[in-house]
Order: structure tokens, then C-alpha cells, then sequence
């Protein structure tokens, strides 16, 4: 059947959650990038709507309750350093309740709200495409 991302493309979702102008980001322990600051989010089980996986992933990798999400659009990863291949749509909370925390220590080893100008380096693929469709007034 084969490993999604790596046998054929995956399908993943991203989730960019803000907070007074800041932006939630994680650093990731596995590839595809691998040290690197990201959005949280994975991948879409089969017969899952695309919505409800942004949701859900952000809600198992922050610990928050994520209440109403919307689109930001389509990106893609083709990363030939781990040979992964990802088609990802990303999303936006519009509302969500608690802190975060880090409840999956064995994918994410620190967290952090960052502004425009303070954003944790190195990026990944999928936090950067995030952050360009992000106006100043969401995020400054």
C-alpha cells in the first residue's frame, strides 16, 4: 500500500493559531524537516474531512480547544533532503481555549509565540507559506 509522503504524496493540514498578534509555532523532531519551527498540524485520515484534521491534530500537539477554523489555502512540500513529498492545506483558528502545552514530547520539543519579527529560525516550509498569506493586521 505504501507510506504516505514518501511512496506517493500525503496529504496534510496545517494550523496556524494566533494570539495577541503572535504566532504559535513548534519545533519539530521528525522529517520532513526535522528541527525546524512549524504550525502544528499532520496528516488527513482516510474518509476525514480536511477541516476536521486541522482540528484535530492541533488539538493532540497543543493541548488546546480549538473551536471555528478557516482556509488559507493550498502549499506543497517536495523535500528532496528527506524525500518526502506533502500537499497541505492550511487553515486559521478563529477561536480556541486554554494554553498550550507540549503533549507530544516524541514529535515536538518546544513551543513559543512569535511575532513577525521575532519568528524562530529555521522555518519550515509550511509555517513560512502560512506566515506570507498572514496580514499585518493578524499578525505583526
Amino acid at each position: 500500500m505504501g507510506v504516505p509522503g514518501i511512496d506517493f504524496p500525503g496529504l496534510g493540514v496545517g494550523l496556524v493559531i494566533l494570539r495577541d498578534h503572535k504566532i504559535l509555532l513548534y519545533k519539530r523532531m521528525r522529517p520532513p524537516e526535522a528541527g525546524y519551527w512549524s504550525i502544528v498540524g499532520g496528516k488527513v485520515d482516510h474518509m476525514e474531512p480536511a477541516e476536521e484534521a486541522a482540528r484535530r491534530e492541533a488539538e493532540e500537539e497543543t493541548g488546546l480547544d480549538i473551536g471555528g477554523v478557516r482556509l488559507l489555502g493550498p502549499t506543497e512540500l517536495i523535500s528532496d533532503a528527506d524525500n518526502q513529498h506533502w500537499i497541505s492545506l492550511l487553515y486559521i483558528a478563529s477561536e480556541f481555549k486554554g494554553e498550550p502545552k507540549l503533549t507530544e514530547p516524541d514529535k515536538l520539543s518546544d513551543f513559543g509565540w512569535f511575532s513577525r519579527a521575532e519568528l524562530p529560525q529555521p522555518l519550515s516550509a509550511f509555517a513560512a507559506a502560512a506566515i506570507a498569506r498572514l496580514g499585518e493586521d493578524d499578525f505583526a
